[in-house]
């Protein structure tokens, strides 16, 4: 069935909040007038999450799975969902249900003016430590990049599928595809969206395990803004 809406959420060991997600983003979208899909890639879970997104699928058939035949990352997810959804416009968010899927309708309403938009999260319910390193890391990508966004970190996007034309994916691409995109020309806009604490389930992201990491990675992402190829002005020769 052809959709016009492809919702991405990566998950690993999230067994309690596969069924509580899926139904709060139908509902979110009771009154959307597009077709859309809610796509959950198992990213190698080692639980029960493959059987509750087979039980979700079996309620609500615009639940669709995939699954990793082993843990490859929250970067490699979400570029298989991409790989395997069809919809013009596409939302991601992370599947421990910090964030609203009721932020998603305003959020799909901006895109009748820009290419790409990306949550902030308003009273972030994470824990101090998270909360400083990601100023830390703000502070860090605008000195590097040259770009700042207030809250790249947040997986709660929408963006047109056009707006990935010339992102190449890699290993933390989902960290810094806000800046990707700008970089590449799409038009961009962040917006404030709930936050909530995390309920069921544990986080799969510390500070200390994430910052050689970041590191490495933001030096790369630096290397590639500097000798990345934007459009060139060119002429064709008149037909005859």
């Amino acid at each position: 069935m052809p959709v016009d809406i492809s919702i991405i959420v990566p998950v690993f060991d999230e067994e309690d909040n596969v069924l509580p997600l899926a139904r709060e983003v139908a509902r979110a979208l009771d009154k959307e007038p597009r077709a859309f899909e809610l796509v959950f890639v198992d990213d190698g879970s080692g639980d029960g999450t493959w059987e509750k997104i087979q039980e979700a699928h079996r309620l609500d058939p615009r639940v669709r799975g995939l699954r990793h035949a082993r843990n490859s990352g929250q970067s490699a997810a979400l570029w298989t969902g991409v790989l395997a959804t069809n919809g013009a416009i596409i939302a991601t968010l992370d599947g421990d249900l910090q964030n609203d899927p009721a932020d998603l309708p305003k959020m799909f309403a901006e895109l009748d003016r820009v290419d790409f938009v990306c949550g902030i999260r308003v009273n972030r319910r994470d824990t101090w430590l998270r909360r400083i390193s990601s100023r830390i890391a703000r502070w860090a990508r605008k000195a590097a990049l040259g770009v700042d966004f207030q809250d790249a970190g947040c997986s709660l996007r929408v963006f047109k599928r056009a707006a990935l034309n010339g992102v190449l994916p890699f290993n933390g691409w989902h960290r810094f595809l806000p800046i990707l995109v700008h970089s590449g020309g799409a038009t961009t806009k962040e917006i404030p969206v709930n936050h909530r604490p995390r309920v069921a389930g544990a986080s799969k992201y510390g500070v200390w395990n994430r910052l050689g990491r970041g590191i490495f990675d933001l030096m790369g992402v630096a290397w590639y803004q500097k000798r990345r190829l934007g459009p060139v002005p060119f002429r064709k020769i008149p037909q005859e």
